[in-house]
């Protein structure tokens, strides 16, 4: 791997993990976050996103859903379980476009591939490419 590509992997790794380490932060330290908002609009496996607002279960979707990306966050920036947490954000990433997904339009300005999709090709590309071992922890602590 050149030297280029490193410094392009590591900024790649590095600033994926702080918008998710920023957006983990946020909800957590946000008393009046839910997820709630987001899932009542879903138009695309309604009957699925309708269930997780569920009163026994949405507290559940707001802990996985705020610790998921600050755990996200952390992982990528300090390059530690990277292919573990990095398919798993992908995971993630979908669960969010699907909701806003009025096929074929994910919203006004996007035709099928939105952020998202884009956020889950890159977690899955940090993964593929074993980012972590880039100038992070990965090789220490997987």
């Amino acid at each position: 791997m050149t030297q280029f590509q490193k410094i392009s992997l590591f900024l790649l790794r590095v600033s994926l993990g702080w918008v998710f380490l920023y957006a983990g932060i946020t909800a957590l330290t946000t008393p009046s976050w839910s997820a709630a908002g987001y899932l009542k609009g879903a138009k695309t496996f309604v009957g699925f996103y309708q269930w997780l607002l569920q009163p026994n279960i949405l507290p559940t979707i707001n802990f996985v859903n705020e610790w998921a990306l600050t755990l996200l966050g952390i992982s990528l920036i300090l390059g530690v379980f990277v292919r573990f947490s990095a398919p798993l954000g992908a995971v993630l990433m979908l669960l969010y476009y699907f909701p806003i997904l009025a096929f074929p339009y994910p919203n006004a300005r996007a035709f099928v591939v939105d952020d998202h999709i884009i956020y889950a090709a890159a977690l899955l590309t940090l993964a593929s490419l074993r980012a972590g071992n880039v100038w992070g922890l990965g090789k220490k602590f997987g």
